[in-house]
């Protein structure tokens, strides 16, 4: 197993990047990695020559009262998946790096979808989220940029933001991974104690319970009602929201590929889940 380059600076990032050749892929994450991040990871060595990885918890899009100073940071081990997986260089800069000037004044705007939603329950997040995507974007440079579906809002933004400003980017999302229990692997989920990683089981059993109504010919009213009642009926489950959308997260079609989407509280941990379903 190689060692991953590990550059903290934006000055070491520039000269580490020119000397990467053929097509390069970018994976941009806030550590605590885990085998979801590594599917990326893999999934960008399978399609580029060279792979970086960003480590950078950024605190645009946190709010006041959420868990910036709680979220985990677990470099040494993050650097060993970062080996496992053949990545040619991760760059793990600080928030003074990044933001020298402190807050940046300018941000982009992610527009009206950017407010519904995640944004919708966490104000300015996706602001935050594209402003440092962008800027992350222009420093390492890709020929493609990996996001994972778990995220699907965040990719689609990004998506977006890419064909909207004419980032020379392909994007390219890659599936959830999940437990074998159906958990969709987060960061997060280190927070949930036994009773409340039971719990949210829920989230993708409602999801499946959702997609099986579909494809057993439900209309999208059924497959949202099969899947609320699910997570309705979880006690300790706060919903935030549960919709059926379509998958560039439009009005829902008749018929055709969808997207349900949902976010939940267990305990105080906020988790989110997403699931493609065929309308038939």
């Amino acid at each position: 197993m190689t060692t991953s380059e590990l550059v903290n600076t934006v000055a070491e990032l520039a000269d580490a990047r020119a000397k990467l050749t053929g097509r390069v892929a970018v994976v941009m994450t806030m550590g605590a990695l885990h085998e979801g991040h590594e599917s990326l990871m893999r999934a960008a060595r399978e399609r580029a020559d060279r792979v970086i990885v960003t480590i950078f918890v950024n605190p645009l899009q946190f709010g006041p009262n959420e868990d910036l100073d709680r979220y985990p940071r677990t470099l040494d081990a993050d650097l060993k998946i970062c080996a496992r997986a053949g990545v040619d260089l991760v760059f793990a800069p600080s928030a003074r790096e990044m933001y020298p000037d402190g807050p940046p004044q300018v941000r982009l705007n992610p527009g009206p979808l950017g407010e519904e939603l995640e944004g919708a329950s966490r104000p300015g997040f996706f602001h935050g989220v594209l402003t440092v995507v962008l800027k992350l974007l222009q420093l390492t440079r890709p020929d493609l940029a990996f996001f994972g579906e778990k995220d699907y809002q965040q990719l689609t933004l990004v998506t977006r933001m890419v064909r909207d400003l004419n980032v020379p980017v392909e994007v390219v999302g890659v599936p959830t991974v999940r437990e074998p229990d159906g958990l969709a692997l987060s960061s997060r989920n280190r927070y949930l104690s036994a009773g409340e990683r039971a719990t949210a089981l829920a989230l993708s059993a409602g999801l499946r319970a959702g997609a099986e109504t579909a494809a057993a010919g439900g209309s999208a009213a059924d497959a949202l009602a099969a899947a609320h009642a699910r997570i309705r009926d979880e006690p300790g489950v706060d919903l935030d929201y549960l919709v059926l959308l379509a998958p560039d997260l439009g009005p829902a079609p008749e018929h055709g590929p969808a997207r349900l989407l949902t976010a939940a509280r267990v305990g105080t941990t906020r988790l989110i889940d997403n699931i493609p379903i065929e309308l038939r």
